[in-house]
């Protein structure tokens, strides 16, 4: 795997492009300089365990042959306060699964993609608490 990552203003946005070309942006808060002219680091990173799990239990669901129509996967991460480095202390996720899918099933998606599967969620349990929940709606 290898990114690419160049600065596109006299501040710090930056952009991010990988192998295949597509493009990511990032940007830090007004405090360090930065403009929020898009996501933070670290908001990339709570972003990245959002679409790691969500590909999973897409996946899993998928060969389960659940009717799963749409996902919306909200996260909350706290980080830990006046420390340097601030690493994510606490995450929860929070996964809502439309359509005819058996919330058992469900249940099973998510913990296989949340303790197993998902190498985003692997990388960050060593220093946060991870939780989740979710609900199925029609």
């Amino acid at each position: 795997m290898k990114i690419e990552i160049k600065r596109i203003n006299n501040a710090t946005h930056l952009e991010a492009t990988n192998e295949a070309g597509n493009k990511l942006f990032m940007d830090g808060s007004p405090a360090i300089g930065g403009q929020d002219l898009a996501f933070r680091p670290m908001q990339v990173l709570l972003t990245s365990l959002g679409g790691c799990s969500t590909m999973d239990v897409i996946s899993i669901l998928n060969k389960q042959k659940q009717d799963l129509r749409h996902i919306e996967i909200s996260l909350d991460g706290e980080r830990e306060a006046g420390v340097e480095p601030s690493l994510f202390r606490d995450i929860h996720v929070h996964f809502k699964l439309f359509g005819n899918v058996d919330p058992e099933k469900a249940k099973r998606a998510i913990d296989l993609s949340m303790t197993k599967y998902c190498s985003v969620a692997k990388t960050l349990e060593s220093s946060a608490k991870i939780s989740y929940d979710f609900e199925v709606l029609p």
